[in-house]
């Protein structure tokens, strides 16, 4: 019997390893490419582009369609989840007033419920448009609002680089995706 030194039993190991790392590159690919599909149709169906943005629909209306849907889950699971764990986290930057304070729970309350809406808008937002624009409007007038809230009291500056550019952002982002053509 043959007995290798530690520098053969390196190289084996190695050889060994480089074999499972690429096992399990093609594992993970694989996975990742069916998720794909199947992301892909739920999101990307070519009879809703087709029907949100007419005959004439190009892969950039594609592309604005999914991102749309992409957004209106991730602001949707924020609003539902996030409010109150950022508050937790940073209350400086998102919870209002010092110590307990009813108006938090409502807060987390109403944007949860927007929250909901939004996750169901992202399976066919064009039949959902006016909640979208609805979180489009009132983000911007909410943001307004405590951004000058904010500006006037010194205790609550932290929210100028928090709260209030998340839902300017929101706003944006939502109004730059939503589709620009009237479904046929």
């Amino acid at each position: 019997m043959k007995t290798r030194g530690s520098a053969g039993v390196i190289a084996a190991k190695r050889a060994g390893g480089r074999k499972e790392s690429q096992e399990i590159i093609k594992s993970i690919s694989g996975a990742n490419q069916a998720f794909g599909k199947v992301f892909r149709a739920g999101f990307w169906h070519p009879g809703l582009i087709r029907t949100l943005y007419g005959e004439g629909a190009n892969m950039s209306d594609a592309n604005r369609l999914l991102f749309l849907r992409i957004a209106l889950v991730v602001i949707g699971l924020t609003f539902i989840f996030g409010i109150y764990t950022l508050g937790i986290v940073w209350p400086s930057g998102w919870t209002w007033g010092h110590g307990h304070s009813h108006y938090l729970l409502m807060i987390i309350g109403v944007y949860a419920t927007l929250g909901v809406f939004l996750l169901i808008a992202s399976r066919d937002p064009y039949a959902y448009k006016s909640i979208i624009w609805f979180t489009v409007w009132s983000s911007v007038v909410h943001g307004a609002i405590m951004g000058v809230q904010a500006f006037n009291d010194t205790a609550e500056r932290g929210h100028l680089i928090a709260d209030v550019p998340a839902l300017f952002l929101v706003a944006i982002v939502l109004a730059v995706l939503m589709p620009r053509k009237a479904q046929a």
